[in-house]
């Protein structure tokens, strides 16, 4: 949480009146019979739309953060608080997000809707179900793994698919570590072929990242046949579209595809659309939706999860170089919590005032601008303050932003919403005219897949150098013979270091990043190198949320976070 405030974000929630969402849709210019409504506050936004023109013309600021606590520092509530401020002071802004995964709501992180005065609401609906997009996309996932063992097991329709290649797991939108490994096809001959096999949560599936980077319907029907499955006994790759499994699929898929409109607690327009991870996927909200916020906004606040290493380098390097998208600048979330326990001050203690930690720390969050500037972007520092941050310790920062010659601002949109905002959103706006960035991407995607991933670990993370296991140099091969070395990476790192192990905070350097394997994203258009013990099927801690979360016989929910 926020603050010790005896107000919960669900109380703070609970006591705004929520403007129609017709209204909403006519702030960004849309006519209200061309939404289509899912209640009275909740609707999406058809595809037609987006307007390639105004795109030109519209402002894109990136929200990133330092490597985070676990409970993270706050990435959304700041770009909820920014926008509101950019409203405020005259500049038609949307905030465009990803929607939370019950994963993190029942688990540990609680939802992504914000926080205090900076939210998005309606705050229990955006938590849970939404508008149903996470469920078709575990639908659509789901129905393909289905056809793959469907196949193996048929005798009159069988592509000869060897089980022993196919790589593909189910989802299911939960933490449920029981599911990982599991052996499927028990019970007999009628059962179908006993395999291994498991889970990944839906934010990890490969649908969810193929929905954020598809641009349409026919875009998306075409990466949905792209899905690699494995190969035949006789070695042929077989992919989704050789299971004709794509016009299934995308009908599944056809109002997810559509991004949700909903609204800020002061009012103001915002737009949700789906949610991979960052430290398993590419960590932002969907091109379409992005697109669809520049259409309707002259500036549109988006964020990518976790710390700039992660979503901020996928958001820049993949959705970026896909979509043709030039953010203008790069806010820097930091937090004084955070910074001191980069310092080597413990999670019981971050609310302690500790200069001398927090002098210690400094160096991730200068990585993290230095990063920033590897994609000629400006950026400006948000300190997102807490209640137990003291007057020395903010001055540290700034004193730190005035030698990087870095704007830098204190956002309290938690406790005051947009006007806590106020600074920040100047001067982001003094950043754009500015015209300093030149967005300028880390790589080519005609490199090959070793000096790709070695680029990143190299000049993002700090390392020394990249060691491959020898699961990691078979893929490499199986890459090379599937003529798919022209793609991107998407590294699934740890979000709690710059490094691929957990335990070394602040800004480790000398270190060598350990690929053990590379799964095949096809569909989506990328690789995933996966370093460290990165599992996409999280666990829950010993005490989830859930345990919190309740509903009275009114139907009032309780204990949301």
């Amino acid at each position: 949480m926020m603050t010790t405030s005896p107000l919960t974000d669900l109380d703070i929630a609970h006591k705004i009146q929520l403007t129609p969402i017709t209204e909403i849709a006519q702030k960004l210019g849309l006519d209200p019979d061309d939404i289509e409504m899912y209640g009275k506050y909740k609707a999406k936004i058809p595809l037609h739309n987006i307007d390639q023109d105004k795109i030109k013309q519209s402002n894109l600021i990136l929200v990133s953060a330092i490597s985070p606590t676990p409970a993270g520092e706050g990435k959304t509530t700041v770009s909820i608080g920014l926008s509101e401020a950019m409203n405020r002071i005259g500049k038609k802004t949307t905030v465009v997000l990803r929607e939370p995964s019950l994963g993190p709501v029942f688990g540990l992180k609680g939802g992504a809707t914000g926080g205090g005065y900076s939210q998005v609401l309606p705050m229990e609906d955006i938590n849970l179900h939404f508008t149903g997009d996470f469920s078709a996309i575990e639908k659509a996932h789901n129905l393909l793994a289905a056809l793959v063992d469907n196949n193996i097991q048929s005798k009159t329709n069988n592509l000869g698919i060897d089980p022993r290649t196919v790589s593909l797991k189910r989802v299911m939108d939960v933490n449920d570590r029981s599911l990982r490994n599991i052996v499927i096809g028990l019970g007999g001959t009628g059962s179908g072929i006993p395999r291994e096999s498991g889970f990944d949560i839906t934010a990890a599936s490969e649908i969810m990242a193929i929905m954020c980077l598809a641009e349409n319907l026919e875009d998306l029907k075409g990466r949905l046949g792209n899905i690699f499955i494995g190969y035949t006994f006789d070695k042929k790759a077989i992919y989704a579209r050789d299971l004709n499994a794509e016009g299934a699929m995308a009908t599944l898929l056809k109002d997810a595809l559509k991004p949700n409109l909903v609204q800020t607690i002061e009012g103001n327009p915002a737009i949700i659309h789906l949610g991979p991870f960052a430290n398993i996927a590419q960590g932002t909200n969907s091109v379409i939706a992005t697109r669809m916020g520049m259409s309707l906004s002259d500036y549109t606040v988006t964020e990518a999860g976790f710390g700039f290493d992660l979503g901020a380098e996928k958001f820049l390097d993949i959705k970026c170089q896909s979509a043709g998208l030039t953010p203008r600048v790069v806010v820097m979330t930091a937090t004084i919590r955070a910074l001191k326990y980069h310092g080597g001050v413990p999670l019981s203690s971050l609310t302690i005032p500790n200069v001398e930690a927090l002098e210690k720390g400094l160096p991730n969050l200068e990585k993290h601008l230095e990063n920033a500037r590897l994609f000629n972007i400006t950026p400006v520092i948000a300190i997102n303050k807490f209640y137990s941050d003291s007057d020395e310790e903010i001055q540290v920062i700034i004193d730190m932003a005035k030698k990087l010659n870095i704007k830098v601002a204190v956002s309290d949109g938690w406790a005051k919403g947009g006007e806590g905002a106020l600074d920040l959103a100047k001067k982001v706006v003094e950043a754009i005219e500015e015209g300093r960035s030149n967005f300028t991407p880390l790589y080519d995607w005609e490199d090959s897949v070793m000096n790709k991933i070695e680029t990143i670990a190299k000049k993002i993370y700090g390392a020394d150098r990249v060691e491959y296991a020898a699961k990691a140099r078979r893929d490499l091969k199986t890459i090379s013979n599937l003529e798919l070395d022209h793609l991107p990476v998407c590294i699934a790192k740890t979000q709690k270091s710059l490094s691929d192990n957990p335990l070394l905070i602040g800004r480790p350097t000398g270190f060598t990043l350990t690929v053990r394997e590379i799964e095949i994203a096809a569909g989506a258009g990328f690789l995933i190198p996966i370093t460290g013990d990165m599992m996409r099927m999280p666990g829950l801690p010993a005490h989830p949320a859930s345990e919190n979360i309740n509903i009275d016989l009114e139907g009032n929910i309780s204990g949301l976070i």
